[in-house]
C-alpha cells in the first residue's frame, strides 16, 4: 500500500510539473498577444489553448512505444505530455511566431517538425515545435518539454474535424472519407494562400519569409 501511495504521489507531482510548464509557456504567448493587440497595428495570434495528457493516455503511449515506465524515461521519451496550440491568421505568421518564441532566452527549441511545408499524407498541416522551458519550484529548477502546435484558422478547422472523424471510426476511417479529407485539406491550403495574398495587398507590405 505504501508503494502504491508513493507511486500516485510521484505521478501527481510529475504531471503537475508539466502543468506548470504549460502555464509558463502560456504566459509568454499571452504577453506577446497582448503586446501586439495594444502596441502594434496587427496581431498574428488569433487564440491560444493548451492541453495536458491524462496519466492513462501517457501510460498507453509509453506501452505502445515500449518506453520503460519510469518518470525519467517518460520525461526523456514522451515529449508531448504538455501541449500548447497557437492559432494564427496566416501561414507566414506561424514561422514568425515560432521565431519570436524560440528567441526568448529561457526557451530552448529542441525539435521542429514542419508539416506546413511537408504535410502529412492525410493532408494535416501545422508547425510543431518541442521546446524546453524551466520551471522554478521551491527546492529545485526543472526543465520541462512542451509541444507547440502553430497553425492557421483554416488548418485548425480541418484538424478539428479530422480528429472527430478519427475517433468516430475508432482510427479506421473509410478510404472514401480519407480522400474527401485530403481534398478538403487542399481547399483549406488554397484558402490560406489566397487570404494571405489579399492581406498583403491590403496592408501594402512585403510578405514575411515563410521559411523556418
Amino acid at each position: 500500500m505504501n508503494e502504491g501511495k508513493q507511486l500516485r504521489e510521484g505521478l501527481a507531482r510529475f504531471m503537475l510539473n508539466y502543468q506548470f510548464a504549460i502555464e509558463e509557456v502560456m504566459t509568454k504567448i499571452n504577453i506577446l498577444k497582448t503586446e501586439f493587440e495594444h502596441l502594434h497595428d496587427y496581431s498574428p495570434i488569433e487564440h491560444v489553448s493548451s492541453r495536458l495528457k491524462s496519466p492513462e493516455s501517457l501510460l498507453e503511449k509509453a506501452r505502445r512505444r515500449d518506453i520503460p515506465l519510469t518518470f525519467e524515461s517518460l520525461s526523456a521519451n514522451v515529449l508531448d505530455v504538455a501541449g500548447v496550440r497557437i492559432v494564427c491568421s496566416f501561414q507566414s505568421d506561424a514561422y514568425w511566431l515560432a521565431k519570436m518564441i524560440g528567441s526568448q532566452q529561457d526557451i530552448t527549441v529542441v525539435a521542429i517538425k514542419d508539416y506546413i511545408a511537408n504535410p502529412k499524407p492525410n493532408g494535416y498541416k501545422s508547425l510543431h515545435l518541442i521546446v524546453r522551458v524551466p520551471i522554478f519550484l521551491s527546492e529545485s529548477i526543472q526543465n520541462m518539454h512542451v509541444e507547440l502546435q502553430i497553425r492557421t484558422v483554416a488548418m485548425d478547422f480541418w484538424a478539428s474535424l479530422e480528429h472527430k472523424i478519427y475517433y468516430k471510426y475508432d482510427h479506421a476511417i473509410p478510404a472514401s472519407i480519407l480522400a474527401e479529407l485530403k481534398d478538403a485539406a487542399a481547399v483549406a491550403s488554397r484558402l490560406d494562400t489566397k487570404m494571405e495574398r489579399i492581406h498583403e495587398d491590403v496592408q501594402g507590405k512585403i510578405p514575411r519569409s515563410t521559411s523556418s
